[in-house]
């Protein structure tokens, strides 16, 4: 069974898309921390470099979403 990590309403899927319309791929990133960063953050592919703690969950409007493992 398949099941989906990351999940996105239709509403924010349209945002996302109005979003990569005005700058290209998109990838999220959420960190494993307490504060700013436990919050969902939008970046354009290849702006935030990833590490060995970060973790590909899947993807939301064809856009990669990862998490840290880093708390």
């Amino acid at each position: 069974m398949n099941t989906a990590r990351v999940l996105i309403t239709d509403k924010a899927k349209e945002v996302v898309l109005q979003l990569q319309q005005k700058f290209g791929e998109l990838m999220f990133h959420q960190s494993g921390g307490c504060c700013d960063g436990s919050s969902p953050m939008c970046f354009e592919k290849g702006e935030l470099i990833l590490n060995e703690t970060d973790v590909l969950l899947g993807e939301i409007a064809n856009c990669e979403f990862y998490i840290s493992t880093v708390n």
